[in-house]
């Protein structure tokens, strides 16, 4: 019996043992599973976290541009001739027969001036006229006297040549009043003030009984009349675009009173010289106005189409990196790699820049970059944005 009990308790022991060994080996496979598993996971967030801080970007792709440079600038619009009108004569204003916006024809009577001053003046040198033509009269019969009787002895000959000298002296004096009587009377021919020109009149500064004052650097200006048959624009061009606008070139102006209308100018004559407040060159267009539509003095949008030997790239300005190195955009590089390109603007208008160096049609700009992007940092494309056209020079 009691070696039935010890065979019965060693048979458990063993089994014990079996149960125990089995158990740990379980648990030690446990354990070992659970840290393979923890290491997968650890290596799968570390991974997760790598890709999250690859930032994600939007591309531009560019494309070659036209040759042409679509420019807009401001214009001046001015008559072909404009002419203020001035009192030569002091008075007062008589009458005036036309008013602003009437069409006149050349030496067409504007106004009328009275000058009593000037008619006393007119009087007082007729009547000296006639005084200096009587004493010529006597001294010419006085010099002839004189002469046969030098031929008979008795005068001296200096008395003759005396005679003679007057005579001259008072031919001298009746042109000198004849001088004075035409002067008045071109003078008289002012009291009437007339057009200089076929044209509008586009100001009238004076009205009946005003004091007139004579002289243009003195009196105000009476009357302005304009010949608008052709009008001439005037355009300030930047420096950069001057030498591609010669004599003949041909520009569309549109006006703020006629939005859905262009009208055709052409380029006339250029200063050949830059401002140094401006940095522009002045250019003078012709416009045809035969209608009368446009009037002197308008503002106007002159839009050229300039041909160039180079294309600007047309760039958003959300692109652009500001930093200490200077002005730079971010490009794709290979294996989507950033490549910082430093570059030269053109033109800037406000929502678009015009990239004059540092970039090629070939480049893929990011929009919009981070600014923590640096150079060589790997990138992920998220999409690609419509393709922006580079061309010589934006309208604006």
């Amino acid at each position: 019996m009691s070696r039935k009990l010890e065979a019965l308790q060693a048979k458990r022991n063993r089994r014990l043992k079996t149960m125990g060994f089995l158990a740990i080996c379980t648990a030690i496979v446990v354990v070992v599973s659970g840290l393979a598993l923890r290491n997968r996971q650890d290596e799968a967030v570390k991974s997760w976290t790598q890709e999250q801080d690859i930032p994600t970007v939007k591309v531009i792709a560019l494309e070659q541009g036209s040759t042409l440079s679509h420019l807009t600038l401001p214009g001046v619009v001015q008559a072909y001739y404009d002419a203020p009108i001035y009192a030569r004569v002091p008075g007062y204003l008589k009458m005036w027969y036309q008013d602003i916006g009437a069409r006149v024809k050349k030496g067409q009577v504007l106004a009328i001036i009275d000058t009593p001053d000037l008619d006393q003046q007119l009087e007082q040198a007729k009547a000296d006229l006639v005084t200096e033509r009587a004493k010529l009269q006597l001294a010419q019969v006085t010099a002839a006297r004189w002469k046969r009787l030098l031929t008979q002895d008795a005068v001296s000959a200096q008395e003759s040549d005396e005679k003679t000298d007057d005579m001259a002296v008072k031919t001298a004096l009746v042109k000198a009043a004849q001088a004075n009587v035409n002067r008045l009377q071109a003078m008289e021919a002012f009291k009437q003030l007339t057009a200089p020109f076929d044209g509008i009149v586009t100001a009238r500064k004076t009205d009946i009984g005003d004091l007139i004052v004579a002289g243009g650097d003195k009196g105000p200006e009476l009357f302005a009349v304009a010949d608008v048959h052709k009008l001439r624009v005037y355009v300030s061009v930047p420096q950069a675009y001057s030498a591609h606008l010669t004599p003949g070139i041909t520009a569309m102006l549109t006006l703020p009173e006629f939005p859905e209308r262009q009208f055709k100018a052409v380029m006339v004559s250029s200063a050949s010289a830059v401002s140094s407040t401006t940095g522009t060159v002045l250019v003078e267009m012709s416009l045809d106005n035969s209608k009368g539509e446009i009037n002197p003095g308008d503002y106007a949008e002159v839009h050229f189409d300039v041909p160039s030997s180079y294309v600007h790239i047309r760039v958003p300005s959300s692109a652009l990196i500001f930093r200490a190195a200077g002005l730079q955009v971010a490009t794709l590089g290979a294996d989507n790699r950033v490549v910082l390109k430093k570059i030269r603007l053109a033109r800037d208008d406000g929502a678009y820049v015009e990239v004059a160096a540092g970039l090629s049609v070939n480049d893929q700009i990011i929009d919009n970059p981070p600014d923590s992007l640096s150079n060589g940092e790997k990138v992920v494309v998220g999409h690609t944005l419509p393709v922006v056209r580079g061309r010589d020079h934006g309208r604006g």
